[in-house]
């Protein structure tokens, strides 16, 4: 009776639990991409098929190419592996040129392939984007994609329960990516170790379907196995209609299902943390984790007054950014933006840049990957793209882009990045790329600033949605 939204997720797929407290669950939705071609060798190895092809969807993400060709003959090859995979074993591919391409975790919501109740696995951390619809979605390595693969199942033991309540309304400039780095910032990289975070919470429900992804897709950055928010009125809305989401004579039997999915009112959560939204600014990151992150109009922090533990990791991370202790955040100054990801390249971030982009010019240069095809042909049917172009930014294909720095885009050594990514440790854009982590519209504020910018002036008398 005061069950969670993970106890209700995690009992629907329950098949067996071993002794040592591990569960055999039953998975719904299995998405693969170039990477998994590791797994796809295990079970050929095996002379195993792929037991429910129909529950396996392919994407080309994160080699793939924003202009033009595959940047290596490398690259070129884990591709055409991922499609030979896909046609072997009768798996939907979205490839290079399906209008359905894009990176996973921005391609499956959009098609309807993540719904409320679902389990969903990927070999990528950041599968624990698709928990901001009710599902349980989390990442698998390499041995468990195959397992995956071969069996429809995967063992995991089920995680403690956090709650993070974000309570009141944001202000303006603030949003999803804002209320993240805030957590992770207070709470610390392994703060949600152990646990999933279920966010709740007015300012919380009062974000979009895009929001929420943000907010579980980074639940991984502060420790947590998954992050989910329960599905309501504002998910049902933004499923109805996509090509894998039940139809018309489905709908309301399935709605009805979903309305049993949340947290009981007296349900008992292992870890509970509040956040008020009205105390949370527009953050940047200043070091080498996540949970180096303060709000743009503050300095950055001398490690001699950090705690031991923290302080040696705070000086290595300076030396690296080039960066000194009380330097004014916003005096930093910035080589290139980049605005894409599967945390930040949704329809309404690239509105959100755009919004301070718009009859502005950047200062420096920088690329916009949006998350999909569809993404893509949205933003340009709403001239967003222009808008981009206009101000001296790049606006390329689909695909995982500068993130990851596996495709050809990537941070030279040295130069520093203001990014609408996830993560922003050493190397991660690049070797010896620097990178700050913060909102889309943050991102254009530094654009046409040339610098880490507080994004709130730039937006006065601007409708946008952060």
């Amino acid at each position: 009776m005061s069950a969670t939204l993970l106890d209700n997720l995690w009992s629907d797929h329950v098949i067996t639990t071993r002794d040592d407290g591990a569960s055999l669950l039953w998975v719904d939705r299995h998405l693969v991409h170039e990477g998994s071609h590791h797994a796809f060798g295990k079970i050929a190895a095996k002379g195993l098929p792929v037991v429910e092809p129909g529950l396996t969807f392919g994407v080309v993400d994160h080699y793939a190419p924003t202009r033009g060709a595959p940047a290596t003959a490398d690259i070129a090859r884990m591709i055409d592996t991922l499609r030979s995979n896909c046609a072997q074993h009768g798996v939907t591919l979205f490839d290079q040129g399906d209008p359905r391409q894009g990176i996973v975790h921005v391609a499956g919501p959009e098609q309807g392939l993540t719904l409320p109740g679902l389990l969903i696995n990927c070999g990528d951390s950041h599968t624990s984007t698709h928990g901001a619809f009710g599902a349980l979605a989390f990442g698998i390595g390499a041995t468990e994609v195959a397992h995956v693969l071969a069996t429809q199942t995967v063992w995991q033991k089920k995680p403690k329960a956090m709650r993070i309540t974000i309570t009141g309304a944001l202000g303006p400039g603030v949003g999803a990516k804002d209320i993240a780095l805030a957590w992770i910032a207070r709470l610390g990289a392994d703060g949600a170790r152990g646990h999933a975070v279920e966010y709740a919470g007015a300012a919380v429900r009062g974000l979009s379907m895009e929001g929420r992804m943000t907010l579980c897709n980074m639940s991984i950055e502060g420790g947590g196995r998954f992050g989910m928010v329960a599905p309501d009125t504002t998910t049902f809305d933004y499923l109805k209609g996509r090509p894998w989401a039940p139809g018309e004579d489905n709908w309301d039997a399935a709605v009805a299902r979903w309305h049993k999915l949340p947290s009981a009112p007296d349900a008992r959560f292992d870890k509970e943390v509040t956040l008020d939204a009205s105390e949370i600014a527009p953050v940047v990151t200043w070091g080498t984790s996540p949970e180096e992150a303060l709000p743009v109009t503050e300095t950055v922090p001398d490690p001699t007054r950090l705690p031991m533990n923290k302080a040696t990791r705070a000086r290595a991370a300076l030396d690296y950014m080039g960066l000194n202790a009380g330097q004014r955040l916003q005096d930093i100054t910035i080589d290139q933006v980049f605005i894409g990801s599967c945390t930040n390249a949704r329809i309404e971030d690239l509105r959100a840049a755009a919004a301070v982009l718009q009859g502005r010019q950047a200062q420096v240069p920088g690329l916009v990957s949006p998350g999909s095809a569809g993404v893509k042909a949205q933003a340009e049917a709403e001239g967003l793209d222009q808008i981009f172009t206009a101000a001296g930014l790049e606006w390329v294909g689909a695909g995982c882009s500068m993130c990851v720095a596996m495709n050809g885009d990537s941070v030279a050594a040295g130069k520093r990045c203001a990014s609408t990514t996830n993560r922003n440790f050493r190397g991660r854009q690049g070797r010896g790329a620097r990178t700050h982590l913060m909102s889309p519209a943050m991102v254009a504020a530094a654009a046409v600033t040339g610098r880490l910018t507080d994004v709130r002036p730039l937006l006065q008398g601007r409708e946008v949605q952060a």
